[in-house]
C-alpha cells in the first residue's frame, strides 16, 4: 500500500475535498430521510371533516349544497380555536364516480390547510363496505369490485352482519378480489393513493394518510392476512411519500366476538415496516365506562405490544340500542335521540386521551350536513351560507385548553 507521504500534497488535498463532499452529502440525505420521522413531542388534535366530491357514493346524489369557501371557512375556524390538525375523510368510489373534482376539492383542501397552518391526514374512508352493498347509507369500495362476481349482490347490505359483506372482506383478505381485467383490489388500491399522494403530499399541510378506516374482520385467522395487507400498502406508499401512514383498528369490536379480539391478535394488523407509522382506533363511549375502559385497555395492550402509537381518529359518546337487522340478527345500533356529550364528558375524554399519551385525536365531526345525532356535528350553515360553530365546538375547545392548555393557544 502506498504510504501517504509518498503521494503527492495536491493529490491528497483532491481527496480530502472529496471525502468531505462525500459526508457532506451522506449528511444531507440522513436529513432528508429523516425529515419525517415520527414527532411524539406533538400532539394533533382537531377535528374530522368531510367535503362535497370526495364523499360522493355511486348510487346516490349528495342532496346538500356544500358552501362557497367551505374549506377556506373552516380551516380558518378550526385554527383560530387553537387546533391543529384535520383527519380529512374521502372514499374511493367517490373517485371513480368524478375523478376531475374530487382532485379539485383535495387540491382545495390541501390550500386551505396550508395557508391557516393545520395538519392534514387523509383517510381512505369506508362506512358499510360501499354504496354497492347499502345504496342507502354505504360508501367505500368502488363498484368494478363487485359488479362481476354474484357472491356479491347488490344492495344486501354492507354491514359486518351481513353475509355478502362476510363473503367480500373474506375474499378481500385472501387477495382475491379482482377487478374485470383480473388485477387485484390490494393493487388497485395502491395504484389510486398514488394519484392521492401525487395531488396532495408537497403541500406542507399533508401530516400523512389512512391505509383504510376500520375495515372488518370475520375470522380468527384474518389477523395476519390484515397484517399482510397493511405491510403491502405501507410498501407501496413509502415508494411515493415518507410522511405519516396510519392503519387502523377493525371493526366489529365486540370483545366477546368470535373473532378473538386480543391485543395479541390486534398487534398482528401490524405492517412490517412500522417506521413513521400509528395506530387508529375509535371511541363511542365514555372510556371510563367498565365496557369501553377494557376496549381501550386492549387497545393498549396491543400498542405495547407492537410499539406503534396510538391516533384516536374518531371520538364522540353515543348511546346505542339493540336491534334486529333485515337477516335476524340482533345488533346495536346509534339511538340518535337520546345520544349527546356535556362539557364535563368532553373534558373527561380528552384528559383520558392525554393521560394515555396518544399521538393525535379527531372529534367526529365537522360537517355542514345536518346530522340526526347532534352531537355529530360541530356546525351548522346560516341562511347566508356562513358557518355557525355550535355548542359542541366549544366543549372542544373548552376540553382541549384543560388539557393542554397554552399548546391549544399556541
Amino acid at each position: 500500500m502506498q504510504s501517504i507521504s509518498s503521494i503527492p500534497k495536491c493529490l491528497v488535498s483532491s481527496k480530502l475535498v472529496l471525502l468531505i463532499v462525500i459526508f457532506t452529502l451522506f449528511l444531507t440525505s440522513s436529513l432528508v430521510v429523516h425529515v419525517h420521522a415520527l414527532n411524539t413531542n406533538q400532539i394533533f388534535y382537531g377535528v374530522d371533516m368531510k367535503g362535497y366530491y370526495t364523499s360522493m357514493a355511486q348510487s346516490r346524489i349528495i342532496g346538500s349544497v356544500m358552501p362557497s369557501n367551505y374549506f377556506a371557512d373552516s380551516f380558518k375556524l378550526i385554527s383560530q380555536a387553537g387546533m391543529n390538525h384535520v383527519r380529512f375523510i374521502f372514499y374511493w368510489e367517490a373517485y371513480e364516480k368524478d375523478p376531475t373534482n374530487f382532485m379539485l376539492e383535495l387540491q382545495s383542501v390541501a390550500q386551505a390547510a396550508d395557508k391557516w397552518n393545520v395538519n392534514v391526514i387523509y383517510d381512505n374512508h369506508q362506512f358499510h363496505t360501499s354504496s354497492w352493498f347499502n345504496p342507502q347509507r354505504g360508501t367505500g369500495f368502488p363498484s368494478f369490485l363487485f359488479q362481476n362476481n354474484p357472491s356479491y349482490p347488490a344492495g344486501n347490505g354492507g354491514g359486518p352482519k351481513y353475509t355478502p359483506a362476510k363473503v367480500w372482506w373474506t375474499d378481500w383478505w385472501n387477495r382475491a378480489v379482482v377487478d374485470s381485467n383480473g388485477t387485484d383490489g390490494w393493487t388497485l388500491q395502491a395504484e389510486f393513493f398514488k394519484k392521492i399522494i401525487d395531488t396532495v403530499d408537497e403541500h406542507k399541510s399533508t401530516l400523512g394518510y389512512e391505509l383504510l378506516s376500520e375495515p372488518q374482520v370475520h375470522n380468527s385467522d384474518q389477523w395476519e392476512k390484515i397484517g399482510k395487507y397493511n405491510t403491502f400498502m405501507v410498501n407501496e406508499l413509502r415508494k411515493y411519500t415518507n410522511k405519516v401512514l396510519v392503519y387502523s383498528m377493525n371493526i366489529p369490536v365486540d370483545l366477546k366476538s368470535p373473532i378473538n379480539l386480543t391485543p395479541e391478535n390486534i398487534a398482528k394488523m401490524k405492517p412490517q415496516n412500522s417506521t413513521n407509522v400509528v395506530f387508529k382506533i375509535s371511541i363511542y363511549g365514555l372510556p371510563t365506562g367498565p365496557y369501553q375502559q377494557a376496549r381501550l385497555n386492549t387497545f393498549l395492550k396491543a400498542s405495547n405490544i407492537t410499539g406503534i402509537p396510538i391516533y384516536i381518529g374518531e371520538w364522540n359518546n353515543v348511546l346505542r340500542e339493540q336491534v334486529i337487522n333485515e337477516e335476524g340478527s340482533a345488533v346495536f345500533q346509534i339511538n340518535p335521540f337520546e345520544s349527546d356529550i356535556s362539557q364535563q364528558q368532553a373534558n373527561q375524554f380528552v384528559k383520558t386521551f392525554k393521560d394515555i399519551g396518544i399521538w393525535g385525536l379527531a372529534y367526529w365531526k365537522w360537517d355542514y350536513i345536518s346530522q340526526n345525532t347532534p352531537n355529530f356535528n360541530l356546525i351548522s350553515v346560516g341562511d347566508d351560507g356562513h358557518l355557525i360553530t355550535n355548542k359542541y365546538f366549544k366543549q372542544l375547545k373548552i376540553a382541549l385548553e384543560s388539557n393542554y392548555g397554552n399548546q391549544v393557544n399556541k
